[in-house]
Order: C-alpha cells, then sequence, then structure tokens
C-alpha cells in the first residue's frame, strides 16, 4: 500500500513554506461538511475581524492540492480530514491542526442491485473517493479489513474524483459501481430510488470521528498568531450562529450550494450533522494507520493539535 502515498512526497518540499502576504488565503473542499466556512465567509465574521486585511476563500479538489498550495506559500489555513493531516505530517509537513469543524455521515454508495456489500465488488469494479488517503479511503481500508481481512483489498479498485463528479458519474451509471461520499452528495444520491448505502463510516470506524477539520502551517501561526486567534473566533461565531439561527443559515447555504432553502434545512437540522470545534477520533485513524504502514514517523498526537485543536 506504499504505492498509493508516492504520490504525496513528491508534493512536500519544505523550502518556501510561507510567503509575506498583506492577505489571509484560507481553502476548503466540497459539501455541507463546511457550511460553517461558507457562512464564515458570508456573514463577515471574519473580515470584521481583520480589517484591511484581504481575505481571499478557495475551494479545491482535495487535500494534495491544498498541500501542494501551503507548501508554495498560497494558502494559510486548510480544511480537511484527519487522515490526510497525518501523511501529511508523517512526510514532513510543519503543520498542526487548530480546530475541528465538523462530523457527518458519510457512506459507500452504490445503485447495483448486486452489491450489497463488501465482498460484492468484483475486480473490474470501481469506487469512487477524493483521493488515495482520504478519509474514505481509511474507512474503506478499515472495513475491508475487519469484513475481508485485508486493508488493502480495494486499492487497485479506487478512482480520485471529487464528490460532485463521483455522484454524477455513479447516478450515469458510468466508470464506477461504488461512491464514497458525504453530504449533500450523500444525501441527494440516496434520493435515487435505485441507490442504497453499502458500508458507512461509522460501520467502519466504530465511534464518532470529526470529518473535517481546520490545518495551519507552523510558520504562519509563529509569524500570525492574532490572525489565527481571530479566524478561530470566526469559526466558532459561524457553528453557534448556524445552532441558533438554522432558517437563516439555510438562506446563506442554499444560495452558495445551488439548493432548495427547504432542502438545505433539512440536511442542516439532521441529528446527525453536527458542527463543532471539537476533535475525535485522532488517535484511531493514528494507531491504524501506523499499524498498516500508511504512516510510519508519527509521535504523539498531542504534538500536532494547536490551542483548541485537541
Amino acid at each position: 500500500m506504499k504505492w498509493i502515498l508516492a504520490a504525496f512526497a513528491l508534493l512536500l518540499l519544505l523550502s518556501g513554506c510561507s510567503n509575506e502576504r498583506e492577505s489571509l488565503a484560507i481553502a476548503e473542499q466540497y459539501g455541507l461538511a463546511y457550511a460553517p466556512v461558507t457562512i464564515m465567509k458570508e456573514k463577515g465574521f471574519l473580515s470584521d475581524r481583520l480589517s484591511g486585511v484581504e481575505i481571499e476563500w478557495k475551494q479545491m479538489a482535495n487535500t494534495a492540492a491544498i498541500r501542494e498550495a501551503m507548501v508554495g506559500g498560497d494558502l494559510d489555513i486548510g480544511f480537511m480530514a484527519i487522515p490526510p493531516f497525518l501523511i501529511g505530517a508523517d512526510k514532513g509537513m510543519r503543520w498542526k491542526i487548530i480546530s475541528g469543524l465538523s462530523e457527518v455521515p458519510v457512506a459507500l454508495v452504490s445503485l447495483d442491485e448486486g452489491i450489497r456489500e463488501l465482498s460484492d465488488f468484483t475486480e473490474s469494479d470501481r469506487i469512487a473517493l477524493p483521493q488515495p488517503g482520504s478519509i474514505q479511503h481509511m474507512l474503506l481500508s478499515m472495513a475491508a479489513e475487519k469484513e475481508l481481512g485485508d486493508a488493502g483489498y480495494f486499492d487497485d479498485r479506487i478512482v480520485t474524483m471529487t464528490h460532485p463528479d463521483g455522484m454524477h458519474a455513479l447516478l450515469s451509471k458510468a466508470d464506477i459501481t461504488g461512491h464514497f461520499t458525504s453530504p449533500p452528495y450523500l444525501f441527494m444520491e440516496l434520493e435515487n430510488e435505485e441507490a442504497h448505502v453499502v458500508l458507512t463510516g461509522k460501520e467502519a470506524m466504530g465511534e464518532r470521528f470529526t470529518f473535517v477539520v481546520g490545518v495551519s502551517m507552523d510558520e504562519f501561526s509563529i509569524k500570525n498568531p492574532l490572525r489565527e486567534a481571530a479566524f478561530k473566533e470566526a469559526l466558532e461565531e459561524a457553528v453557534l450562529f448556524m445552532k441558533e439561527n438554522p432558517k437563516e443559515a439555510s438562506a446563506v447555504l442554499s444560495e452558495a450550494y445551488g439548493i432548495e432553502e427547504e432542502k438545505i434545512h433539512e440536511y442542516i437540522t439532521r441529528e446527525d450533522m453536527v458542527y463543532t470545534m471539537e476533535v475525535a477520533g485522532m488517535q484511531k485513524f493514528h494507531d491504524f494507520m501506523e499499524s498498516r504502514g500508511y504512516i510510519e514517523n508519527l509521535g504523539e498526537m498531542a504534538d500536532f493539535t494547536r490551542g483548541d485543536g485537541s
């Protein structure tokens, strides 16, 4: 399985990690798991705290793109899942988790009536997920080990796709037979009468876990402690706003995501959609990934969180 991670190492050239800029660059990825970031942006919670600082908001396809931008000094704070963060740290990235963001349902969905459990996937079947080393990949590996006795069982059957592309490919029955995804794409796929869940993240993990965390480079944190503190305050305000004002939050998110307001409200108020700055499940991911060779050089988990990101 080490060949899967080889591509990551090429991105981790640690020279020139940060350039001095009169701006703050923040990157998220796709899905409602990042909703508080959208709220923070659209409601001006961060810009109000950083008057005079140009804030750049970016949406990137996966953590590999975020990591590359951080290495090049084009990005200050990025949102990602715990497994790719650990892989980056293992390869030498000088970054830390500064906050949790969300705990949301994730699941492997198929439209194939003959695929009801992992053992039903054949060698010709393909499963779409954001990238090798993603949280979906690690959850799939955990489940494969439990059910099939081999954590790497699906390593040569995964296809890298963004969540929107994966949903389109699954629903059009093109190229893939499974999609490991998250909201809103998960909920939208399951509205198709042929769609069904083969595996949930909860089944694979066996306990609650944070789906998305916020990460910053050590150099940025040292040089810009006030900006990082302002960011965390603004994020906390956004999380609280979503809890206290779900209807207003839904209106903001509806415009941003292009989904009907009623649907967004239905999605974000589900009991299993939890927005919190707490970080959960990090140790279990670390232990599994280390024992299976996905990471090799990490120390204690306390070394990889900063401030409230613990």
